[in-house]
């Protein structure tokens, strides 16, 4: 059972899953090509403003943009559940984001990077976006989270801010995938009013590499 919104210029669908109802905020394309479905992190919402960002770019450049809310968001819950939790979520919201018959991308931020990373070859998604990858907990490097990044098994772009406490660009290990670092960003991408860029610009960089790496991926 799914319920169906429309406003100008969106779409938002609920989505039932084993994990709860998840909700989805279409941006389409006019001559769509690619799907980028996008999740929050466990600390905030679609409202984010790469997700923003990318949602407003993007449909412009032939990617249809899918901002995705996990179960427990929708729900009204304070705290992210376990990873396995959301997982289930994602998986339950795949079927959606395929109807429209073209290559889905799946992405998200933080928690979603690490989500579309450990799902990709099993749902069959053509590439990975991952912004804001947690590479480890603040100040534990030790508890790495790379096996999940290299594991993903499709194209994979990451981008990450330059004083991410959760890693850094140059603590990243080697691998097949893309970096693109945000200068100053931190894990949200904000950036310092003394940085010499400014927080549009720095935005910008994000949508930048996103519009460009889609544009590879044919």
């Amino acid at each position: 059972m799914t319920h169906v919104t429309k406003t100008a210029g969106t779409t938002t669908e609920t989505v039932e899953t084993d994990a709860g109802t998840a909700r989805i905020t279409w941006h389409e394309a006019k001559r769509a090509r690619l799907v980028l479905a996008v999740s929050h992190g466990a600390g905030g919402g679609i409202e984010a403003r790469d997700l923003t960002a990318l949602a407003e770019v993007l449909p412009a450049h032939g990617v249809t943009v899918a901002r995705v809310e996990q179960p427990w968001r929708v729900a009204g819950k304070k705290l992210a559940p376990a990873p396995k939790t959301l997982d289930t979520g994602w998986r339950g919201i795949w079927p959606a984001l395929a109807r429209p018959g073209l290559p889905v991308i799946s992405g998200g931020r933080s928690a979603g990077a690490r989500v579309a990373c450990r799902t990709a070859t099993e749902l069959g998604a053509h590439a990975v976006l991952a912004l804001g990858f947690p590479l480890h907990p603040p100040g534990r490097p030790e508890k790495s989270r790379a096996d999940e990044l290299l594991g993903s098994g499709v194209p994979t772009l990451v981008v990450q801010g330059g004083n991410d406490p959760f890693g850094k660009p140059d603590e990243f290990p080697e691998g097949t995938y893309a970096l693109v670092e945000v200068p100053y960003g931190d894990h949200g991408f904000a950036v310092p009013k003394r940085a010499d860029l400014s927080q549009d610009e720095a935005v910008a960089v994000v949508t930048d590499a996103v519009v460009q790496w889609t544009g590879s991926l044919g």
